[in-house]
């Protein structure tokens, strides 16, 4: 359920930012746009579970000098690697450029990911 939640999560994020943005699209039409924004989704919380991780390791340093901002670059990265896979995997999502849409559109999901996952259930009971 936690997994459901976390891509329904994602694919909200990731939508809004493509809405926002003209450098973050996604193809298709109808039930094609869907499945493509469920799909990238899936690849945006696969590389957010596994090489996001490895790379804050990595840059350590980094972040502590910048005091966290390097962060938001790392975001960016992420949105990026998942914009290569989508496309090495046949699907129809694109970032354009760094600065403007990567930075950017990982700063929109971001906070749409953090308001979206407080509204769906965790799996917790509640008293």
């Amino acid at each position: 359920m936690k997994i459901l939640a976390s891509i329904v999560a994602n694919g909200v994020a990731l939508w809004v930012a493509a809405s926002l943005l003209s450098g973050i699209e996604f193809g298709g039409q109808g039930l094609s746009a869907l499945l493509t924004v469920v799909l990238v989704a899936a690849v945006f919380g696969v590389v957010n579970a596994f090489v996001r991780p490895l790379v804050q390791l990595l840059s350590l340093p980094l972040i502590i000098l910048s005091l966290g901002l390097f962060l938001v670059v790392i975001n960016a990265l992420m949105l990026l690697l998942t914009s290569w896979l989508a496309g090495v995997l046949g699907l129809d999502f694109q970032v354009t450029d760094f600065w403007w849409d990567a930075v950017l559109g990982s700063i929109i999901i971001s906070v749409v990911s953090m308001f979206v996952g407080m509204l769906l259930p965790d799996g917790r009971s509640r008293p």
